[in-house]
């Protein structure tokens, strides 16, 4: 079974598809097999993978709304054993069209159970808003939620009424849903405030918090406009130094925790020698 994580917070500009697209390339460049899912109407991860939005027939809005089956949405990327299930801004109507349709939060879940498509690590990009494509990504989150967190003022303002989602979501749709970390971004090593968010978001979540920070950089600013992540862009950057260093964490927590069938297949990464 795939490792399923959802990368969610309904603050914008926070860097969540900026981690969403660089922790795949990594995972994918190490030997696994990843899918990103974009459930953002701004097809922001489709267009950071090289995707243009008029490309794509077949998206996330035709899987959800209507049944479409998922690996006729999935579309390869330039990089070997990495895809892709793109959005277009037809996505958006989806918010209006899914209130009257059965199990509505359930449809991202029944299309990822019923595709044949076999993926070690399944990323989920939900738009910045916790309306019903943000709640089809947590319900369908099986192994959890990876939240990031800009390290700028009131980076805390907005995380209690997600974690209250994350928790009714959790009693009502998906009960194995649990936070897996949060990701530190736009870390500032100039600035006093961005160390003293970090250690405000430690002292509130503990040990959920990712060891790495991710700094703020012009490289990973400019990787989407090139439809690169940053392992590909700029392999030697700050930025691409430290998404490396995170999916390593990531990785070796899922080891030590024995998630799903990845565990078995994160033997062949070689990312821990």
């Amino acid at each position: 079974m795939s490792v399923i994580y959802v990368l969610a917070n309904q603050k914008g500009g926070v860097g969540k598809t900026t981690t969403a697209v660089n922790l795949a390339a990594y995972l994918a460049h190490w030997g696994l097999r990843v899918l990103v899912v974009d459930m953002d109407p701004q097809a922001n991860a489709t267009l950071s993978l090289g995707l243009e939005r008029s490309d794509a027939r077949v998206t996330t809005y035709e899987v959800l709304v209507q049944e479409r089956p998922l690996r006729e949405a999935i579309v390869s990327t330039r990089w070997p054993r990495l895809d892709l299930v793109p959005s277009a801004s037809r996505l958006a109507g989806a918010t209006v069209e899914l209130i009257g349709m059965l199990a509505r939060e359930r449809r991202l879940q029944w299309a990822l159970e019923k595709s044949d498509a076999r993926y070690d690590y399944v990323l989920i990009d939900c738009p910045p808003s916790l309306g019903i494509l943000t709640i089809n990504g947590l319900t369908a989150a099986r192994d959890g939620v990876i939240i990031p967190v800009q390290c700028e003022f009131l980076a805390l303002e907005g995380l209690s009424q997600l974690l209250r989602t994350i928790d009714l979501v959790r009693r009502a749709l998906n009960p194995r849903l649990r936070i897996r970390g949060l990701v530190m971004t736009m870390f500032d090593t100039r600035t006093n405030l961005s160390q003293q968010v970090v250690e405000e978001v430690r002292r509130y979540f503990g040990p959920r918090v990712f060891r790495t920070l991710i700094p703020r950089s012009v490289r990973l600013s400019e990787a989407p406009s090139y439809g690169e992540p940053i392992l590909q862009y700029a392999p030697r950057s700050a930025g691409a130094l430290a998404y490396q260093a995170l999916a390593k964490e990531l990785l070796l927590g899922d080891r030590q925790g024995g998630s799903g069938h990845a565990s078995r297949r994160r033997e062949e990464a070689d990312v821990v020698s």
